[in-house]
């Protein structure tokens, strides 16, 4: 049983209990999952069954969609409401919601973000989380990701509150969004509740809860090369042993941009293929061959 299952983590559980359960509904060993969530978090997690779990790592660098709720007021040091309280203003006011916009607005594009401390980033080989439970300091390095989208939904004075959604590319941490607002609007900020709406072509209307997944089963199943938001080549049916065998092929199409496809003959999915355009070669990158 190969495939992709657009899974809805509930809040509470960590993407690796997800996955355990998964695999105990399915009765597999061979289960990933793409795109973590924190145990807080709720929303898509793209979880593969099969040989689809070979495939997981073209899904890490899909783009993302997340509606988070911010409140003002308070900082902690997780950068959530499950962190210690580091920062705190009595009575917070919130601009008016064209001001927030406009703040919001300064946030679209490329911009510098420092990730929290409490995450899963490595620093000296050991994951930042545990470095800083045990109470060591930890640097972490601000680095570039961007923002597509970001969207005033809801502001709600009376609570100090705000909802907005994020349409954001690979490591983005929408914690540190949350702070980062705060510090325009200069009030301490938490990010109270986080809801992923999307990964690549997985949308939230078409995910399944743990509870409905244990009904439908395989009904669930999403081919393996569909779920995969990568543009497609077509291989010339003579290719697809040289293909299968790990070798290269010649392709001088001057419209091919660098980077991976799916490859297909014939309308069969062959596997993940890496184009090299000073070379002119495809590359296999990972073979899918029929059972």
């Amino acid at each position: 049983m190969d495939g992709f299952i657009n899974v809805l983590k509930p809040t509470g559980l960590s993407s690796h209990d997800v996955v355990d359960i998964v695999r105990r509904i399915f009765k597999q060993k061979r289960v990933g999952h793409a795109g973590t969530l924190d145990p807080a978090a709720a929303g898509i997690l793209p979880v593969a069954l099969g040989r689809a779990a070979r495939l997981v790592e073209y899904m890490e660098g899909a783009d993302k969609s997340y509606r988070a709720e911010i409140a003002f007021g308070y900082a902690t040091d997780t950068g959530d409401v499950y962190g210690e309280v580091i920062e705190r203003v009595e009575n917070p006011m919130l601009p008016s919601e064209e001001e927030l916009r406009s703040v919001l607005g300064k946030f679209v594009g490329e911009i510098e973000q420092t990730p929290p401390a409490y995450s899963a980033i490595k620093v000296g080989g050991q994951r930042a989380y545990d470095l800083a439970r045990q109470g060591t300091a930890v640097e972490m390095r601000a680095r570039t990701v961007r923002i597509d989208r970001l969207d005033l939904v809801h502001a709600d004075a009376a609570h100090a509150r705000i909802l907005v959604d994020v349409d954001c590319a690979k490591g983005t941490y929408i914690r540190s969004l949350c702070t980062d607002i705060g510090t325009a609007l200069g009030l301490p900020a938490t990010m109270r509740f986080l809801l992923r709406t999307r990964v690549g072509g997985f949308m939230l209307t078409d995910s399944y809860t743990l509870e409905e997944l244990a009904e439908v089963r395989e009904i669930a199943l999403c081919s393996p090369d569909t779920a995969l938001d990568l543009p497609v080549y077509e291989l010339a049916p003579q290719r697809v042993k040289a293909f299968y065998s790990g070798l290269s092929t010649s392709e001088r199409r001057m419209e091919l941009a660098e980077g991976c496809y799916r490859v297909y003959a014939e309308g069969v999915f062959l596997g993940i293929g890496r184009y090299d355009a000073a070379e002119q070669e495809m590359y296999p990158a990972k073979a899918f061959p029929p059972m």
